[in-house]
C-alpha cells in the first residue's frame, strides 16, 4: 500500500504454504489476534488492506502463498479518558455517588468513534482523579447507560463501593429492592391494551449489527411495562405518551419493544424508520417540533434506588427537556 495514513500503523506479513485459500479477513485475524475478525472485515471494506502492494476491499479473497498483505491500522488509542470542561446539570451529588440529568446528545463514556466529548470525560473533570479507575478505566463509576440522544437521570459512582452497591442494585432490576426506572415516550398511535408489558429475547440484529432485535431464540430476557398517561390526536392522527418501567436493561430495549408491539417512538429513525411519512399526518406546529427535536422523543424521567452508603431510598425526576415539552405542549393543543 502507497504510504501510511496519518495516525495507522503499518503492519505486514506473508502468507505460508499451509495458509493458501484462507480469507483474506480470517487470514488477517489470525496473524493481528488484537483486533477481531469483525473490526479487520470493516477495515478490509475501508481500503484498509493491500495484497502485493495492491489495496484489496474484498474480505472474502483467497490469500494464495508468498503474498505480502499489509494492513494500515489505527493506532491504539490511550485507553484512559481524560477530563473534559463540560457542563453538568447535577441533580445531586455527595462523596459516594453524583446524579446527573443528561442532556440529549451526550455519550455516556468512550467507544470507538466516541472517544472524548462523553459524560464520562465531564465526570473525570468534575471530580477529579478519585474517579479513575472505579468499575474499569474506560467506564469508570457507570453502573448504568441511556442511549447518546436519549435525555434525563443518571447516577454514577465515585467509590468503588458504591459501584459495587449500585451495580448489584441494577443487576437485580428491582426486583427484590427499591430501584425504580421509568421513561416517558411520545409513539405513534395508541396502544391497545392502554398497559400491558412486553416480554420477549432481545439480542443484536442479525441484519444490521447496528440494530437490537426481538429473537425467537437466542439473546437476552427483556422486560418492559408500559401504560398510557396521555393520548393526542383527531381524524388525521393519534400519538400516545407513554410511561415505560424496565425490569431488565437491555440495550435500546424500550425502543425496540415498543416497535416491536407497532408503536415506534417519534423521531426514531433506527427502529420508527417504516412510519418516517407519518411525520406528515401532524398538525404544522408539531411537525416543526418534532424536526426540531431531531430525535427519538424518549426521557428517563425518574431513577430510584437505595444510597449504596447508607441504605436511604432516593428518587430523582428529570423534567421534560424543551424540546419533548414543546412537542407535548403542541399535541396538546392540536388535540
Amino acid at each position: 500500500m502507497a504510504g501510511n495514513p496519518i495516525g495507522n500503523q503499518e503492519l505486514s506479513t506473508i502468507v505460508a504454504e499451509d495458509e493458501s485459500g484462507t480469507r483474506l479477513d480470517a487470514f488477517l485475524a489470525s496473524r493481528f489476534p488484537q483486533f477481531s475478525r469483525n473490526r479487520i472485515k470493516d477495515m478490509v471494506l475501508d481500503g484498509a488492506v493491500s495484497v502485493n502492494g495492491t489495496p484489496n476491499v474484498t474480505p472474502k479473497y483467497r490469500v494464495k502463498p508468498a503474498e505480502s498483505i499489509t494492513l494500515a491500522a489505527p493506532e491504539p488509542v490511550d485507553p484512559e479518558p481524560q477530563g473534559e470542561n463540560i457542563a453538568l446539570d447535577i441533580l445531586f451529588e455527595d462523596e459516594h455517588l453524583i446524579v446527573i440529568n443528561k442532556p440529549a446528545g451526550l455519550v455516556v463514556h468512550p467507544a470507538p468513534g466516541n472517544e472524548d466529548g462523553t459524560l464520562v470525560n465531564a465526570l473525570i473533570h468534575h471530580c477529579g482523579n478519585s474517579l479513575r479507575g472505579i468499575g474499569g478505566v474506560r467506564r469508570p463509576g457507570i453502573v448504568h447507560r441511556l442511549d447518546k440522544d436519549t435525555s434525563g437521570v443518571i447516577v454514577v459512582a465515585k467509590t468503588e463501593t458504591a459501584h459495587n452497591g449500585l451495580a448489584a442494585q441494577f443487576a437485580d432490576h428491582g426486583r427484590t429492592g427499591p430501584l425504580e426506572r421509568e421513561y416517558t415516550a411520545f409513539v405513534w398511535g395508541i396502544p391497545n391494551p392502554l398497559r400491558g408489558t412486553v416480554e420477549t429475547l432481545i439480542g443484536r440484529d442479525p441484519g444490521n449489527r447496528l440494530k437490537q432485535a426481538v429473537l425467537k431464540t437466542g439473546g437476552r430476557e427483556a422486560i418492559t411495562h408500559y401504560r398510557v398517561t396521555h393520548k393526542f390526536g383527531g381524524d388525521d392522527f393519534a400519538v400516545a405518551e407513554l410511561a415505560c418501567a424496565l425490569e431488565t436493561g437491555r440495550t435500546h430495549q424500550i425502543r425496540v419493544h415498543i416497535a416491536h408491539i407497532g408503536h415506534p417512538l417519534l423521531g426514531d429513525a433506527l427502529y420508527g424508520a417504516g412510519f418516517a411519512t407519518k411525520i406528515n399526518t401532524l398538525p404544522d406546529s408539531a411537525q416543526t417540533a418534532l424536526r426540531v427535536l431531531d430525535r427519538q422523543a424518549l426521557h428517563a424521567a425518574v431513577l430510584g434506588f437505595a444510597h449504596p452508603a447508607s441504605g436511604e431510598v432516593m428518587r430523582f425526576e428529570a423534567p421534560l427537556p424543551t424540546g419533548m415539552a414543546t412537542l407535548r405542549a403542541v399535541l396538546a393543543t392540536n388535540g
